[in-house]
């Protein structure tokens, strides 16, 4: 299970399939486009981790931050969900999609 506060501050709970993308996830639920389907280049999955959801998480590698930094709404939570892969380890992830996403 994931939970996603959308863009308008309202909270669902999605089901999860494990190995599935974050932002696969999210989008078959109809709340993001996920563009470039997961090559880290677009940022349209762009979203904010909760804590303590946020130490949890395997850290971005060099694309993802170089893809981060550029973007007008970067904070430190800040991570594109087409490089999360859910597992049953992130069961409850708790996060929140970019306004820009």
């Amino acid at each position: 299970m994931i939970y996603l506060t959308d863009r308008n501050g309202e909270k669902h709970s999605l089901d999860a399939v494990e190995g599935w993308r974050v932002m696969e996830i999210i989008r078959e639920h109809g709340f993001m486009q996920g563009i470039c389907d997961g090559l880290c280049e677009c940022a349209t999955c762009h979203v904010y981790v909760d804590e303590p959801w946020v130490e949890k998480l395997y850290p971005a590698q060099d694309q993802e931050v170089d893809l981060l930094d550029e973007l007008p709404d970067y904070e430190e939570s800040s991570r594109l969900s087409c490089q999360i892969i859910y597992d049953e380890t992130l069961d409850g992830l708790s996060l929140t999609i970019a306004e820009a996403a």
